[in-house]
């Protein structure tokens, strides 16, 4: 949990909104015993991934069942505190790529997102906080690419400045715009 937590004190945020958010982390960091573990029903870590190919002009999206949406892909820590092992783990599981570059082992984005209500494996989970840290990733847009079934409906490369517009979900839309100024910066 030390590192999780030196890697979120040492961020430096690139806006008010993600200011808000690390200063929120640490306070829950500080306030719950485990922000780690699902068992934690207010708040817990998760780890997203935008990845890109190696001319940083598409992204790589999921169709998410519970959001019903396309969307970056990402997952719960469910206890491990290392969130770039915990990104690129859940890029592999959710699209079949298995050759992934970090393009900066530091953190792309911090922000805490809200969860919905749902029904996920035939049980009611309630309302709460994903405290996310997001990375960039890279990956060859001509390898195989493969549906998780249980958690989404499609997989594919997307033109970047399409990303935007394709998800329904109106909160997600400042995040990818803010990941894909940060790739712009990476060319």
């Amino acid at each position: 949990m030390k590192k999780l937590r030196n890697l979120v004190e040492s961020y430096i945020p690139c806006n008010e909104q993600e200011e808000a958010d690390k200063a929120m982390m640490i306070e829950y960091m500080d306030t719950f015993n485990d922000t780690l573990t699902r068992e934690n029903k207010v708040c817990h870590f998760t780890a997203s991934s935008w990845i890109v190919n190696k001319e940083k002009t598409k992204v790589l999206m999921i169709y998410h069942n519970i959001y019903d949406s396309w969307a970056w892909t990402g997952g719960h820590c469910d206890g491990d505190p290392d969130v770039l092992h915990v990104a690129l783990k859940e890029a592999e599981e959710e699209t079949g790529i298995k050759n992934i570059n970090v393009l900066d082992n530091g953190l792309a984005s911090l922000e805490i997102l809200t969860v919905d209500g749902h029904v996920k494996r035939g049980k009611y989970v309630s309302s709460h906080l994903h405290l996310n840290c997001s990375f960039v990733l890279e990956a060859d847009e001509n390898e195989v690419l493969q549906i998780k079934e249980d958690e989404n409906s499609g997989v594919k490369w997307v033109n970047i400045e399409d990303a935007i517009s394709l998800t329904n979900e109106t909160k997600m839309k400042p995040i990818y715009k803010k990941l894909n100024e940060k790739v712009l910066k990476l060319k």
